[in-house]
């Protein structure tokens, strides 16, 4: 299979990275997220996971990939997915709005950029939360990741992040 490369995008901020689809390590995801590109939603930057910017949409796959190349220290560039049901992300203290997509549907899809080191996915609530590395920046990163500090520094509100092939 040749490689494929994603592009993820800060809209608002005009500000993109490209990524390498990890097939050989994640191949059910990588082809999940592949045939439901282009995904995109409201950004938001982690609470608990720390250097991480991440966006929560309807499951789209028609079932939800095993766990594949799983992590929960992920590194800077990796691409990660996630899969909560509804009532792992219900809790007022995870700063989720009603619209966010989570509330009333089974599984939601967590679509994460990790764009700096130090990174432990753990919650206080559910204890680890492993996550599948799915692709790896191989273009932009630096600047994305001043964008995604900017974010963290002056809100997300208004912003998309947005998943597309290159």
């Amino acid at each position: 299979m040749a490689d494929r490369f994603i592009s993820v995008s800060l809209d608002k901020r005009g500000v993109s990275c490209t990524a390498k689809l990890l097939d050989d390590r994640a191949p059910v995801t990588c082809d999940a997220v592949w045939n439901a590109l282009p995904p995109a939603g409201d950004v938001y930057h982690a609470k608990y996971a720390r250097n991480e910017i991440h966006t929560l949409l309807p499951a789209f796959a028609a079932a939800e990939p095993p766990l594949e190349n799983p992590t929960v220290t992920p590194i800077p560039g990796d691409l990660c997915h996630f899969a909560f049901t509804g009532t792992r992300l219900g809790t007022a203290s995870y700063g989720y709005e009603d619209d966010a997509g989570h509330r009333g549907r089974k599984t939601v899809a967590d679509l994460a950029l990790f764009y700096e080191r130090n990174n432990l996915l753990t919650n206080g609530d559910a204890g680890w939360v492993p996550g599948i590395v799915r692709g790896a920046v191989v273009e932009g990163l630096d600047r994305m990741a001043d964008a995604c500090q900017d974010l963290w520094r002056a809100e997300a509100l208004g912003e998309t992040l947005a998943f597309r092939r290159a």
